[in-house]
């Protein structure tokens, strides 16, 4: 018998080589640790080459990783040394662009376990070529020139702007080291503590200077108080400033360090972790714009040498519809107040100011807040976007749907013996109260001029609960608005107009009905333009070709008609906007007191509402709502604030 004995042919280093770069393109260290020389698993660890190698590519964002490889059509010879050299080319992308080289491997055979077999002599330059062994890589970010938000006239909202930082040398404070920690804290306005926390890191040394605040270089008095104090320096740098404070805080909002739980997302995006971010207002709103694309640059860690650089690419400017003089004399009015206001050309659509007080100074938001957070009139809610119980400022409203169903007669005039109604015992206690009023037989243009509740409450019963509905809903009720600034949906009822009360209530804007400031002043666009309703327009861009959110709301003719009902409002004596007066001022408008009480028949805060437009001119609407006016003569308060806004721009 005659036995035939196999032996196992020892691998190609072409197929060992193939291996290696299979694991390499899916990044496994691990396995790729495995197929290294003897001499290099003398010099490494298998843990400490793995961690090292996953650390540099994560580090550097790498991805879209590619290696290269092609077999040989022909046998390879080894060479004098009995070794193999391969070669390859890498790509890939990063936090710093593409990187793309050539290389080459070298193979040595060795004596394993399992036989002979082509091992590959691992060289850092594998990874990038400029790194040599036992060399790390510095990851340093280039932060992008923020873009800046500027106003319909090229006023700064929000900009980059010099800010001066102010520090201390603990070194030459010596032995005045408490009073000067009490003064300087004392004048930051932070904690005695916070500032010796400052004091305590581990980096500060006695010739050290070591920041404790950003203030602002226009507040000279608090800089010069600063700089009176023996160790306190001040550092130029660049930072975002807010011009117009308190006035614009809501609209352009702040920036601040991103939390935690937010790295992960903004990384993905290229951010840097010690990049700020929008936190509020138009800088959230527009983040993307705004920031730009953060640059990085990769070196070998203490030298000058590049692996890779990409230049941060800069945000964009925003140019706003946006008055900033009238936004500050808005604010001027109502910073006493807690409310809202809104200001918008009604022929344009462009929207002039969204104001909301109180307020707070966003150039310091981490001290404002501190002293603000417990504000029951919550100075960080920005009010012009949320949803608010209109009362009488409604009734043009129901006046145009009246008309729109031929429900209203406007000459029609109805008998309203008294300042109380009911329309039958099914009501019960209930009753509608108007204010009194020094008409008993009223039409259209008494009961807008007087703000009847009673002409009002049953104009809504006669339209029709599904009519009434369907009516709001032509001037945008129920509808999202197509603006950059995140707005509330204005609503009609909760579950439905299930009964009369709620209905006869809802005709005069009570009810369950809500609506935004911003949104009211849109709508009263209606009677100013033939019936239509303008689109809000915010960014200067789409300012050229003004066009409808709503057309044919009503007829040309209704919306005249109120219109001119709107203006006696304003003039008739007994309108409920006829004082204060103001000469040479002609305006159209309407008042409103909403009344917010848990129950029918009890007594509630009062909110005070005053919409109006330039009469003659048409090129300013101003809808303003201040909270709590039930002890200083509900709407009539608001109205002199509005007025003195007109008057001022004359």
């Amino acid at each position: 018998m005659v036995l035939f004995s196999g032996c196992s042919k020892d691998p190609e280093p072409e197929d060992r080589f193939a291996d290696f770069v299979a694991n390499w393109r899916d990044q496994n260290f691990s396995e790729m640790y495995d197929q290294l020389t003897a001499n290099v698993k003398k010099n490494i660890k298998k843990d400490e080459f793995v961690s090292r190698y996953e650390k540099i590519y994560q580090d550097s964002g790498v991805k879209q990783l590619k290696i290269d490889f092609k077999k040989p059509k022909e046998e390879i010879k080894p060479d004098k040394n009995g070794n193999i050299t391969f070669p390859f080319a890498v790509s890939m992308e990063t936090l710093a662009g593409k990187i793309s080289f050539e290389n080459k491997a070298v193979l040595k055979k060795e004596e394993t376990d399992n036989g002979n077999d082509w091992r590959i002599e691992w060289n850092p330059s594998f990874i990038f070529p400029q790194l040599d062994e036992g060399e790390e890589i510095s990851i340093q970010p280039i932060a992008p020139e923020r873009g800046e938000i500027f106003d319909r006239n090229g006023k700064g909202l929000a900009i980059n702007g010099l800010l001066f930082e102010i520090g201390v040398v603990p070194g030459e404070m010596k032995e005045q080291k408490e009073t000067i920690l009490e003064q300087t804290a004392k004048l930051l306005e932070v904690s005695k503590e916070e500032i010796e926390r400052k004091l305590s890191q581990g980096w500060v040394k006695e010739d050290s200077f070591v920041p404790l605040k950003i203030v602002n270089p226009a507040d000279t008095e608090l800089v010069n108080k600063l700089l009176a104090i023996p160790s306190v320096k001040k550092k130029n740098v660049t930072g975002r400033m807010y011009p117009f404070g308190e006035s614009a805080a809501h609209l352009t909002g702040y920036l601040r360090s991103m939390y935690k739980e937010e790295l992960e997302k903004y990384e993905e995006k290229g951010y840097s972790s010690s990049e700020q971010i929008g936190a509020a207002g138009l800088e959230q709103v527009f983040e993307d714009e705004l920031h730009g694309t953060t640059g990085w640059i990769i070196k070998v860690k203490g030298t000058d040498e590049v692996i890779a650089k990409k230049e941060a690419e800069n945000g964009n400017d925003i140019y706003l519809t946006i008055d900033a003089d009238l936004q500050q004399n808005i604010y001027k009015e109502l910073s006493t107040d807690s409310g809202a206001s809104v200001a918008i050309n009604p022929k344009t659509g462009e929207t002039l100011a969204m104001v909301s007080a109180p307020s707070y100074d966003p150039n310091d938001f981490l001290t404002e807040y501190k002293k603000k957070k417990d504000d029951p009139n919550k100075p960080f809610m920005a009010k012009f976007k949320n949803l608010y119980t209109p009362g009488s400022v409604l009734k043009p409203l129901t006046a145009a749907i009246g008309l729109n169903t031929g429900t209203i007669d406007p000459n029609k005039k109805i008998s309203i013996p008294k300042d109380t109604w009911q329309k039958d015992g099914s009501w019960g206690n209930y009753y509608i109260k108007r204010v009194p009023s020094p008409a008993t037989q009223v039409d259209l243009r008494a009961a807008l001029a007087y703000s009847d509740n009673i002409y009002f409450a049953q104009a809504a019963l006669n339209i029709g609960a599904e009519k009434f509905i369907k009516g709001l809903e032509s001037f945008a009720f129920h509808e999202k608005i197509d603006f950059p600034f995140p707005v509330e949906t204005s609503k009609i009822a909760n579950n439905g107009m299930d009964n009369e009360v709620l209905l006869a209530d809802s005709g005069y804007g009570q009810g369950q009905i809500q609506i935004t400031p911003l949104h009211l002043a849109y709508t009263f666009t209606v009677f100013i333009n033939g019936g239509n309703m303008i689109k809000p327009v915010l960014i200067k861009e789409e300012e050229k070709t003004p066009s409808n959110w709503k057309s044919h709301v009503v007829s040309k003719e209704h919306a005249n008609l109120i219109f001119q009902d709107l203006i006696q409002v304003v003039e008739d004596p007994n309108g409920t906007a006829y004082k204060p007066r103001t000469p040479g001022l002609k305006l159209a408008g309407k008042t409103g007191t909403a009344e917010l009480k848990a129950a029918k028949g009890e007594k509630g805060q009062e909110n005070g509402w005053f919409v109006a437009v330039d009469a003659d001119k048409k090129d300013l609407l101003i809808t303003m709502m201040i909270e709590r006016v039930e002890d200083r003569g509900g709407s009539h308060y608001v109205v002199s604030k509005v007025k003195n806004i007109f008057k001022a721009r004359k």
